[in-house]
């Protein structure tokens, strides 16, 4: 949708509105506009490129088919997410993907680093720590300790670290309390911890996880 050059773009909330009133081309902004962020965290998520790009497609389906049902004013950012949050259990769950598929390349150049020292760099600073790991060399073992969380530990952490989203929206999204939210962080933390050190050093001992917790609060 073009927009005069003094005229500001509209809010997600106002494309909304105008999808409620039959206009198809605020529902195509809104699929732009979303189309990189929320990909890239249904690839996080599933850990299957075509399988993300059917569930993507299919959340803009359903926004289309609960238009009636949206609330003017309420935040579309959190809703998009939660759609499309549910439809990737679901589709994991019907389809049984659990991608576990094992590290062909050797990681002994790997070992010298502990499990401590990657969960660590989810804490350090940056917009978004967790995408920023990924684009490291050690990208695909961490993908597989992600995958390897159940589907509600996985979207607490993609959904706090990868998109950076506050605690209370995340809340909004699975559909729990802010306390869950953190608990949840918590255990995701020490299983990735558990999972990486697995990987890393199978034969030594873990040394001790991060004693600070992987998030800060969220105003």
């Amino acid at each position: 949708m073009l927009t005069g050059r003094n005229q500001p773009h509209p809010t997600d909330e106002e494309l909304m509105s105008q999808v409620q009133k039959g206009r198809k081309e605020a529902l195509g902004d809104l699929i732009r506009r979303y189309e990189r962020e929320l990909y890239s965290y249904l690839r996080r998520f599933t850990g299957d490129a075509t399988l993300a790009e059917d569930i993507f497609q299919n959340t803009f389906l359903q926004v289309l088919q609960r238009a009636e049902q949206y609330q003017p004013g309420r935040a579309v950012r959190p809703w998009l997410y939660a759609i499309a949050t549910n439809l990737a259990i679901d589709a994991l769950r019907r389809s049984a993907r659990r991608q576990a598929a094992s590290l062909d390349r050797t990681i002994e150049s790997q070992r010298s680093e502990s499990a401590a020292s990657l969960v660590q760099s989810l804490e350090g600073p940056g917009k978004e720590p967790l995408e920023t790991l990924l684009e490291k060399e050690r990208a695909e073992l961490v993908q597989q300790a992600l995958l390897e969380l159940p589907e509600s530990l996985r979207a607490v952490v993609l959904l706090a670290y990868f998109r950076g989203l506050k605690y209370k929206d995340i809340a909004d999204i699975l559909g729990i309390p802010v306390g869950t939210v953190k608990s949840r962080l918590h255990v995701a933390l020490k299983r990735l911890y558990d999972l990486l050190q697995a990987r890393l050093a199978p034969n030594s001992a873990a040394p001790e996880p991060p004693a600070k917790p992987i998030a800060q609060e969220q105003e």
